[in-house]
């Protein structure tokens, strides 16, 4: 809903600007593979996800999402982090690590008295 939204308020914006180049087939293609790419296929995964894992679960491997977004820009685009990026990347997954392992229950087997 929020791309149609964002295509209709810049619609007349793309209107009043040489649309040679953007009229392009490719270009167009292009332009809306990246939105099924970045918005529409990872919400819809997301869903998915939050209808099959237990809530906590499921908010850890959120909150993994930007440690995960910095190894993406590491090895595509080769982005270098710093070593306060690094840092802050590697308490996300120790502290995703300690809540998972925190919410495991063990369960016992219905004991019933003789």
């Amino acid at each position: 809903m929020a791309s149609l939204v964002a295509v209709a308020l810049l619609t007349p914006l793309l209107l009043s600007v040489d649309l040679d180049d953007l009229a392009d087939q490719r270009v167009l293609l292009l332009g809306a593979a990246v939105g099924l790419l970045s918005s529409v296929v990872p919400y819809s995964a997301e869903l998915a996800a939050l209808r099959t894992l237990p809530a906590a679960t499921f908010g850890v491997l959120m909150s993994l999402e930007p440690a995960a977004a910095a190894m993406a820009g590491l090895l595509v685009v080769g982005e270098s982090l710093t070593a306060v990026q690094w840092a802050a990347m590697g308490c996300v997954i120790v502290a995703s690590v300690g809540a998972t392992r925190a919410t495991r229950r063990t369960v016992h087997p219905d004991v019933t008295p003789l």
